[in-house]
């Protein structure tokens, strides 16, 4: 347990920031499946709309590293494209 008051302080921010961090990987991983589980090409087109935001959010808030929600967004859509829609 921490001793001084900037430890306490410290220890309630990284678990504030933990779990927020923890739920918004949790929104992305459930957006990025949904692209992925779309068969209509209408409905594909606009979960990647709404992942793309999300990847790009994340990227800019540290969450994950801009290359890899590059790399996704691609390849979401690539996916997408193969269903027939326009991402």
């Amino acid at each position: 347990m921490p001793n001084t008051k900037s430890a306490i302080k410290r220890l309630r921010q990284s678990e504030r920031r933990r779990t927020q961090n923890k739920a918004a990987r949790s929104q992305l991983k459930t957006a990025v499946k949904k692209v992925r589980a779309a068969s209509e090409p209408e409905q594909a087109a606009g979960f990647y709309r709404e992942a793309a935001k999300l990847l790009d959010r994340a990227a800019s808030r540290g969450l994950i590293h801009k290359n890899q929600a590059d790399r996704s967004k691609g390849r979401l859509a690539a996916h997408v494209k193969r269903v027939g829609g326009t991402p």
